[in-house]
């Protein structure tokens, strides 16, 4: 007999998304954060987020735009996602659906 088991159970380690899908997602709905706010959000460290923030916008998902003291971050929405086997999708696809939820 198979039981499902409850989404908040520690015992299993992994995720559907990953740190940087978390964080894109979490830029995306509110581009000024700071990187303390990204961090909290996506439950890792400043020096992670950083470095994450830093993968994503080398790959071009993300620019960085200085404001005063701030960086503001765009998201590049056509941008498409890296593996081949989702690469006919763009990342907008994603963030349409966690980033705006309807309910």
């Amino acid at each position: 007999m198979h039981m499902e088991t409850p989404i908040g159970d520690q015992e299993h380690s992994w995720t559907l998304l990953t740190n940087h899908g978390r964080i894109l997602l979490i830029i995306a709905r509110d581009q000024d954060l700071r990187i303390r706010d990204v961090a909290l959000a996506a439950g890792v460290t400043e020096r992670r987020a950083q470095s994450i923030i830093v993968d994503l916008e080398q790959a071009g998902y993300i620019t960085k735009k200085r404001e005063g003291r701030r960086n503001v971050y765009s998201v590049n929405r056509k941008r498409p996602f890296r593996h081949p086997a989702e690469s006919g999708h763009k990342v907008g696809e994603l963030i349409d659906l966690f980033a705006n939820p309807t309910d």
